[in-house]
């Protein structure tokens, strides 16, 4: 074969393989309905595990775009048969921990919800229909989302997952999982009410008064306005009933099904299934811990000390004595989001400035601390009454490994100089690959993709007519459109050979959103040549800034 015929089969057999990840999820969903956990609760056993990707090593070749590419042997496949003994026994130990963590109830009424769910789904694409209804075409991804969101809490907070991770899973998934609704139908207050007093005492000894109808409900947890005793204004998270032993069984079931996938069919261990489903269940289970995300919010605050930013940024002061494992009390800010322009404008003169804040802020604390926030889109970073700027909801999270952040202070550097290639080989040495790269050809990718990022503008929309006959407008951009480029990033590693690592994606979608509100709030900023610019890596200004994504 040619090499040009290698590459084009190669790019064939990632996509397959993205697809393949994505059928095996289906099925593991499918078997996390299932009745196979309902023996008496054993004894933990201590497990042992080695993440998958941990044992992954790289070794790349860097070729110019003249030179022919050439890819190493295919490795033969594996079989059930070629299974150790050490493989089944850590196999066995996981499913008994996993029974164990799920409990003997869980299974019953898992299995009857995804029947109904399921059920319903399935009706919604049946050539047989109710009076005064069609059927809808069918798409997998849309039934999939569908029944994702019918599925209840764990299933909702997955197809978040799907969505913020375009590296993991294939693209029409990724963006039709970004309509996936995280907001359900109001508890009682009377549930809420017990909630809380079982948890603080009676409401009348800490409250002066809580709002009963919630300011947001979704599906973890709902959101009350309230004022203590002693007059501050805050805001109340509370975690609805069992939604802990929900998520903790279903979690369980789709680690194990994995596991089993993986085990009976050992190919399927080059797509990192059951890595993925490890790091969907911490990911999903760490958003449970409301102590654990005040500790977040806490953290962010002494950095904010630390950096001496107080008097421009901030984040809500948690209130301790009031917050628990299930109950997150915490200040009431009140501002408007990032992209209102024309209520910044009242705020401040000056929205390049605060933007800029914000952004050197973020960019700061992927380098200063061991997290960094992971979903800073507009409902989350607020611009504040009193012109400081507002981070909110810390309970998403990402970590940088040392050696991707390594590679994105070599990528950031290089996109300071637009030195494509070199962005190249920075994602080169952060990615997996089993086959050599055409740098080159990488850099030429990279490059369009840039390009093709600095022609985005953002919408803008008259909504009205001053008394003056001035003509008021909006300014704004698509959640889309963000998840868009995104996927142009990742197709072109992909495209060359290269996977990324998942938080690099966070990182990159984080970069997006703030170049979205440059566009909106400072349109002529240089940024290529503006001192005031924080560059990954550096730990200082730097003179030459940065270009349109800072990562």
């Amino acid at each position: 074969k040619t090499a040009s015929g290698q590459l084009r089969d190669s790019t064939i057999d990632r996509k397959t393989m993205a697809n393949y990840k994505l059928s095996a999820l289906i099925v593991a969903l499918a078997a996390s309905s299932s009745a196979a956990f309902l023996a008496p609760n054993p004894k933990p056993m201590a497990v042992s595990h080695v993440h998958p990707l941990a044992m992954s090593t790289r070794s790349t070749t860097k070729t110019s775009s003249s030179s022919t590419t050439t890819t190493s042997p295919p490795r033969p496949k594996r079989t059930l048969r070629d299974r150790s003994s050490e493989e089944t026994v850590s196999l066995l130990r996981d499913i008994v921990q996993a029974a164990y963590d799920a409990g003997p109830r869980a299974a019953p009424s898992r299995t009857l919800q995804a029947y109904i769910a399921i059920s319903r789904t399935l009706q919604d694409f049946s050539p047989i229909q109710r009076p005064g209804r069609t059927a809808e075409e069918f798409s997998a991804p849309v039934a999939l989302r569908k029944l994702f969101e019918r599925l209840g809490a764990t299933y909702v907070k997955l197809g978040q997952f799907v969505a913020s991770s375009p590296s993991l899973f294939p693209e029409e998934y990724v963006l039709e999982f970004q309509k996936c609704l995280d907001s359900t139908e109001p508890l009682e207050w009377s549930i809420v009410q017990s909630i809380i007093e079982k948890e603080l005492g009676p409401i009348s000894n800490s409250f002066s008064y809580v709002d009963k109808t919630p300011l947001a409900s979704a599906s973890i947890a709902q959101v009350h306005t309230a004022k203590l005793k002693t007059g501050e204004e805050v805001v109340i998270k509370v975690q609805k009933p069992q939604i802990d032993d929900l998520l903790k069984a279903d979690l369980n079931f789709i680690y194990i099904a994995s596991r089993v996938l993986e085990f009976l069919q050992p190919d399927f261990e080059r797509t990192s299934l059951s890595a993925v489903a490890t790091d969907v269940k911490s990911s999903m289970l760490e958003e449970l811990d409301f102590e654990k995300e005040a500790s977040n919010i806490e953290e962010f605050r002494d950095f904010l000390r630390d950096q001496d930013l107080t008097e421009t940024v901030t984040a809500p002061k948690v209130y301790s004595q009031f917050t628990t494992k299930k109950v997150l009390t915490m200040e009431r800010l009140r501002g408007v989001s990032m992209v209102d322009a024309e209520s910044i404008r009242g705020i401040t003169n000056n929205p390049e400035e605060l933007i800029v804040t914000a952004l050197n802020t973020w960019t700061s604390s992927v380098m200063n601390m061991p997290w960094f926030h992971a979903d800073v889109h507009s409902g989350n970073l607020l611009v504040l009454d009193d012109g400081r700027v507002g981070f909110i909801d810390f309970g998403m999270v990402g970590r940088v490994g040392e050696k991707t952040f390594q590679a994105v202070g070599e990528l950031s550097g290089a996109m300071a100089l637009s030195d494509y290639e070199g962005m190249a080989e920075a994602m080169m040495n952060m990615g997996a690959t089993d086959e050599d790269i055409d740098v080159q050809k990488f850099g030429r990718d990279i490059e369009q993709v840039m390009k093709d990022m600095s022609n985005v503008a953002p919408d803008v929309a008259a909504v009205g007519v001053s008394g003056d006959g001035t003509v008021q407008a909006a300014i704004s951009f698509d959640e889309e459109e963000v998840t868009g480029m995104l996927l142009k990033i990742v197709a072109v590693t992909e495209d060359n050979g290269l996977k990324l690592p998942r938080e690099f994606g966070l990182l990159v979608k984080q970069s997006l959103y703030f170049d979205r509100y440059l566009k909106i709030l400072a349109p002529g900023l240089d940024i290529a040549s503006d001192s005031r610019m924080l560059a990954l890596g550096s730990g200082t200004e730097v003179e030459a800034g940065t270009v349109e994504v800072i990562v």
